[in-house]
């Protein structure tokens, strides 16, 4: 069965559009990879586990610090491997200079039997929605488009 992730989609707005808070994930697999590489901060919902309280968990561990602000419920989507990712948005402010990740442990380099940390993200960004829908990873851009529209009727 798939799993289910659960995250946040943090916006600001200015007079020349909305941006959006990115996430580049951390560890040696991601380190060289930028373009469908960012990611809206998320993961995985514990067992029985309500999906925005994970979503809050997960940007504050991912990042460091909870959101300010109320989020309310961006849509779902199915990434390319098949797990569902719930998505709340929250419009609010995060200075990506204090972004302080929870980290994991992989062996690195593989079957050298040497076991490494790395922060789970390992920066994150503001960008424009254009900018953006080029960064996040293909199968998250339909909550770009999700954002733009329901943010441009509010």
């Amino acid at each position: 069965m798939p799993k289910t992730s659960a995250g946040i989609l943090m916006y600001r707005r200015s007079p020349s559009g909305l941006s959006v808070l990115l996430a580049h994930p951390g560890g040696p697999f991601w380190a060289s990879r930028d373009t469908g590489a960012w990611t809206i901060p998320k993961g995985e919902l514990d067992p029985a586990e309500d999906a925005q309280a994970a979503a809050l968990r997960e940007f504050a561990e991912e990042l460091g610090q909870l959101p300010q602000g109320i989020p309310w419920l961006l849509g779902d989507i199915r990434q390319r491997g098949g797990k569902r990712v719930i998505a709340y948005a929250v419009e609010g402010d995060f200075d990506v200079a204090t972004v302080r990740s929870n980290t994991f442990e992989m062996e690195w380099p593989p079957r050298s039997g040497r076991v490494q940390a790395f922060p789970e993200v390992d920066r994150a960004a503001w960008m424009p929605l254009d900018q953006a829908g080029e960064k996040i990873l293909p199968s998250q851009k339909p909550l770009l488009d999700l954002l733009a529209r329901m943010t441009q009727s509010a």
